[in-house]
């Protein structure tokens, strides 16, 4: 780490951190209000707070805290917000999986081959096929809204009281409009260009970083690098994924050869690096935008039940 290239090494930070102004270009499509579009400050001080969140306490609460600063600056409603971030996972397991083959595919590896216990065909089938049933199965709730408001509304009167099967079924109708950009083929399209853009920028970073630490890899490998990383960090674990990280960079790169001491130094140096920006900004947010922690976590506890005519 200390023979670092400096330069490389700042070009690897700015890339890391520029996809988080893509994720908030990305959320003004699939998040509306009313049709509305919304404006990019607001969703971007949520995103920077979610993603420092997530960084900074366990159990990724920032999932939480994202649509309930939407909610707080927006027309948003939570429910919708929430229901966009579900899109928004989805559209990244489908482009992280449609790059992982490519990066196997130019690497030429064996169907069978490992990476931190799991093959890669066998983690890219899984992902692929949960991602794509469940892309399938909100399109068609989207687009065929009424059968799925029957049902709900007649099991939430069966087994809650009068008021409570009021609330279940509002906040149905709002997971339902956080899927509204899946009946949009403008808007739909719009979403699978930004999330490619993402994650390609995304994984320029970590070629731009083996060039900074000395690491010979091809830009196949930092593909494969980002989409190990990105499946790994979705288990469970530590904040800021400390560990994980590391665990999946090295078993990674073992692919192509890297020796354990150099993949761990330059997964420390990735992982400090860029962890570093996206905390500061969204500490910065949460300072500028005034919501305080304790009230995220009274305001989700209360909106999980909660229907509101504004901002909601």
């Amino acid at each position: 780490m200390r023979e670092v290239r400096v330069l490389p090494f700042l070009g690897m930070i700015a890339l890391a951190t520029l996809t988080f102004p893509i994720r908030t270009i990305r959320w003004r499509y699939l998040l509306r209000a009313d049709g509305e579009v919304l404006p990019f400050i607001p969703l971007w001080h949520a995103t920077a707070v979610g993603f420092m969140l997530n960084n900074l306490m366990p159990a990724r609460p920032g999932e939480l805290a994202r649509p309930f600063i939407a909610q707080r600056l927006t027309k948003a409603r939570f429910t919708s917000a929430l229901a966009s971030i579900g899109v928004e996972r989805l559209m990244d397991s489908l482009v992280l999986v449609a790059l992982l083959v490519v990066a196997t595919w130019a690497g030429g590896f064996a169907a069978d081959t490992t990476v931190a216990g799991f093959t890669v065909s066998g983690l890219a089938w899984f992902v692929g096929i949960v991602a794509v049933v469940a892309l399938a199965f909100s399109i068609v709730l989207v687009n065929w809204p009424a059968p799925a408001k029957r049902i709900a509304d007649a099991t939430a009167r069966a087994v809650l009281p009068d008021r409570w099967a009021a609330r279940a079924v509002s906040i149905i109708d709002g997971l339902l409009g956080g899927l509204d950009s899946l009946r949009s083929a403008h808007r739909f399209t719009n979403v699978l260009l930004w999330s490619v853009i993402l994650w390609l920028v995304n994984a320029y970073s970590f070629y731009v970083g083996f060039a900074a630490f000395g690491i010979e890899a091809s830009w196949s490998a930092a593909l494969m690098l980002q989409s190990v990383i990105a499946f790994g960090v979705a288990l469970p674990s530590a904040p800021g994924f400390f560990g994980v990280f590391e665990f999946f960079t090295k078993s990674a790169l073992a692919l192509y050869a890297i020796d354990a001491t150099h993949a761990v130094a330059y997964a420390l140096g990735y992982h400090l690096g860029t962890f570093l920006p996206i905390t500061l900004l969204g500490i910065w947010s949460l300072l500028k935008i005034q919501v305080g922690l304790r009230e995220m976590i009274d305001g989700n506890r209360d909106t999980k039940g909660a229907t509101h005519a504004s901002p909601e």
